[in-house]
């Protein structure tokens, strides 16, 4: 039992004692009554001004949408809806008349009949229990007061009520009520509640749904038409009566909303787009802005660069390429064990279905009876699928990255009884054992013209894992990294015909000698930079790596974003050994893209409060779009107002080296170890596959010169992947399929050569300028370097002999390396 306060305890005993009769000796019944009004006086001070009731702020949840104006998620706590009185049916303000204030609009604020019973109340209990509250008190106390019961709460109470009523109508009073009181699931205000129980707008609200809704504001989550529809109904059907009782509906309309059943349909944001990964960086960015409050309750909209198109697409390639390594390395069993399965009743397996996570394309179900030749799904709702054994035979189960174990030859071979499982669907509509995939991956597109993100995967589902690989997952690039290195050769003055050694290197380290390989364990000697890019010879780079020194190549790739202190200070950096984020190789890779402009990857427009008015707009610095390409299309790009206005990004990268890498890059998917993008048969693609020791890590980042686009694809916890999973298979498909959706109609870009470039032609096998047409190209380099094209410490190629020596019998040659699953790496360490 509560004890009242001091002031609280003497107005009680005053009451009790005029509530029993009993007589007071003159001068206590004044000390009493005076020390009773200097608590009046004290509490009238403190009373807010009516005026500041008006001025109430109603909440919104934030909403997040794409670049089309597609709904992407809805975060917050409150739902708040403001309406005007004229737009509340009156029906329903007298189901709240009915239920809560019977006299509202004939009283002054206060009811004398429930302030008497709230007096009995303490006289008989000794503490302030029960209320007696008007309308007009509830408005007093959900707006500016606390909720405790005591005594110098309710006075304040009173006060405030009656000075409302001076200052506001009861029309005013009343709209001010229907729009502050909580019914429940966040949901504020009488059209918040509308919407979230019934899916409607006021004036499609039936009586029987007045009266359920005016039922919720005393017991929101006892007399809850969702989690508890028995007491639900019975709340409204009191309210019906008492609507009777008054008069205010007739016996007819009274029977036939008693009859009406209990139905509601709970309030599900009606999101067009779904992208958890993006919706998920905005939330983020908007609680570091606007704060936790402010965040989920200003009604803010935030407007995104993500194209719904590609977003669909980035998620379904990730997806598939997912999928396709599930399928190549097996069947890792079921995802959780539900015991004593067949005892349970169908609203318990329900209840266990309802516990794992949606993910997409994936429903999960648990077998409740198998045998050799079917097993019985049950996919909760009542629904069940039977599985056979050809639904089953790819689910070999995962021994190693490298072994499976046989195929199972009948459906108990895969599945057992109690198993929760997954399903997928064949484009033929046939079902299939699945599973969600071991394996992570991330897919990232961006415009090269201002960093705008276009789309966004950061894993497999984000209901399934909300850990976003684009941005937070620290990877190192293996091969990806080469291209940086390769740009800084040409900053120092070596060009696309210099030659570099493809030829055995060790160095000391401290865990003994490091003995770099190249993928195939082989050598081709003296070979030109543009050969050995496309090739990813890891020699081959090595020695060009140490012509320069790692020093500068770490100083020069700075340009590029990358931070200092993510490229370690050795050798092994230029095969890629340091760590970055696909976000971040992607801004790298825009300056091959967009001719040497540094932009910064955003994902925000602008944001809008709940009025409309613009609180942000993104002016992103940009790349000259038209200095660089010949017919620039608009398609891969967020156009904002004012771009005109908009700030050149700084050139970081000189445009004709820029023009050169992307020349070399073209050249790895044509002819290099990425032409599996060939099947795209566009002329205007480039990139670089990447793979890491031990396959942990694939990776392709490539490009269209309006669109960057980086696929990742590893184990979170860093496992290998396994045998033939390189940067050129498992995530080039990725790449491919993604690329394939989102170039689609667009045409073939043309770059700008820059100004100052020579045309050179140079001899394919010693890199020095020529005039024979055979077994030689045209490579346009820099002016300056024009006559130095083997660059600054040139590697000649040894001259043929005039006469050859007498042949002798040739010595058997050593058998090559055994080709093992890290030699047949695009990257080695």
């Amino acid at each position: 039992m509560r004890r009242v306060g001091p002031i609280g305890g003497i107005i009680g005993w005053f009451a009790s004692l005029l509530a029993t009769g009993l007589a007071l000796p003159l001068t206590l019944a004044l000390l009493v009554l005076g020390g009773a009004m200097l608590l009046v006086d004290a509490t009238v001070k403190d009373l807010p001004e009516v005026e500041a009731l008006l001025e109430v702020k109603f909440e919104e949840p934030l909403r997040i949408f794409s670049a089309n104006g597609s709904l992407m998620a809805e975060f917050g706590v409150q739902r708040r809806r403001a309406v005007a009185f004229a737009e509340i049916p009156p029906q329903l303000i007298n189901a709240f008349i009915a239920i809560e204030d019977s006299r509202f609009f004939e009283h002054a604020g206060i009811d004398p009949v429930g302030l008497a019973r709230a007096a009995l109340s303490v006289v008989r209990t000794g503490a302030p229990t029960q209320g007696g509250s008007t309308i007009t008190m509830q408005v007093a106390r959900n707006f500016f007061l606390t909720r405790d019961k005591t005594v110098e709460r309710k006075l304040a109470e009173i006060m405030l009520a009656l000075k409302m009523e001076t200052a506001l109508s009861k029309e005013q009073i009343m709209e001010l009520y229907l729009n502050k009181i909580f019914f429940g699931h966040r949901a504020y205000g009488i059209s918040a509640a509308a919407e979230f129980y019934y899916s409607k707008g006021l004036d499609e609200l039936t009586l029987a749904e007045m009266a359920m809704l005016a039922g919720l504001p005393q017991a929101p989550s006892v007399t809850n038409p969702v989690s508890n529809p028995v007491r639900a109904k019975e709340r409204r059907d009191h309210i019906l009566d008492r609507m009777l009782l008054l008069g205010f509906i007739d016996e007819a309309a009274h029977a036939a909303a008693v009859a009406e059943p209990v139905e509601v349909m709970a309030y599900v944001p009606p999101v067009e787009l779904r992208a958890g990964y993006v919706s998920e960086m905005v939330r983020q960015e908007m609680v570091e802005r606007y704060g936790e409050e402010g965040a989920y309750s200003l009604g803010l909209r935030v407007y995104t660069t993500i194209d719904d198109d590609l977003q669909r697409s980035a998620d379904t390639a990730l997806r598939n390429g997912l999928q396709a390594y599930n399928r190549r390395h097996g069947y890792h069993g079921p995802e959780a064990q539900i015991e004593h399965v067949a005892a349970m009743t169908r609203e318990a397996l329900d209840a266990a279905l309802a516990e794992r996570p949606v993910v997409p394309g994936l429903p999960v179900g648990v077998v409740t009876q198998a045998g050799a030749n079917s097993a019985e799904v049950y996919l909760g709702d009542g629904r069940t699928h039977t599985l056979t054994p050809a639904q089953v035979r790819w689910a070999r189960r995962f021994r190693t990255e490298n072994w499976r174990g046989p195929e199972p030859r009948r459906v108990t071979d895969a599945v057992a009884v109690g198993d929760v499982i997954r399903l997928r669907q064949t484009d033929k509509g046939d079902w299939l054992l699945a599973q969600v995939p071991v394996v992570s991956g991330a897919l990232v597109a961006l415009s090269p013209a201002d960093g705008a993100i276009r789309a966004l995967s950061g894993g497999y589902s984000f209901e399934w894992s909300k850990f976003n690989r684009v941005t937070d997952a620290r990877r190192q690039p293996g091969s990806a990294f080469k291209p940086f290195v390769f740009a800084a050769a040409l900053a120092k003055g070596y060009t696309p015909a210099s030659l570099v050694r493809d030829e055995a290197f060790q160095q000391a380290s401290g865990r003994g000698r490091w003995r770099p390989r190249n993928a195939d364990g082989r050598f081709m000697g003296p070979i030109r930079i543009r050969v050995a890019l496309a090739r990813s010879r890891n020699l081959a780079i090595i020695n060009l790596a140490n012509r320069m020194g790692v020093d500068f190549i770490r100083d020069y790739v700075q340009n590029f974003g990358f931070a200092l202190d993510s490229m370690p200070p050795d050798l092994p950096m230029v095969l890629g050994s340091g760590s970055t984020t696909p976000l971040e190789l992607a801004r790298g890779y825009a300056l091959f893209a967009n001719g040497g402009y540094l932009v910064e990857p955003y994902v925000i427009t602008r944001i809008e409060d709940v009025a409309g008015n613009r609180l942000h707009e993104a002016l992103p610095p940009r790349a000259c779009t038209e200095c660089w390409l010949t017919k620039p299309s608009d398609s891969a790009r967020i156009l904002a107002e004012g771009e005109a206005e908009r700030p050149l990004a700084r050139q970081t990268v000189d445009p004709r080296i820029a023009w050169s890498m992307d020349s070399m890059l073209r050249d790895v998917i044509t002819e290099g170890t990425g032409t599996r993008a060939r099947s795209l048969r566009r002329a205007d693609l480039a990139g670089k596959t990447g793979t890491t020791n031990d396959a942990r890590d694939s990776w392709f980042a490539g490009y269209q010169p309006e669109l960057v686009t980086i696929a990742w694809m590893g184990r979170d916890d860093n496992q290998p992947l396994g045998r033939g999973e390189w940067g050129g298979t498992a995530a080039l498909g990725v790449w491919t399929e993604f690329m394939g959706d989102a170039l689609k109609g667009l045409p073939v870009a043309e770059i700008k050569r820059p100004d100052r470039m020579a045309a050179v032609r140079i001899s394919l096998s010693t890199g020095k300028t020529t005039t024979a047409t055979s077994g030689s190209r045209i490579e346009y380099i820099a002016e300056e370097f024009k006559l130095m094209t083997l660059g600054p410490d040139p590697v000649e190629v040894a001259q043929p002999r005039v006469a050859a020596p007498q042949r002798r019998a040739a010595a058997p040659r050593p058998p090559p390396p055994r080709r093992t699953a890290p030699r047949v790496l695009d990257e080695l360490f």
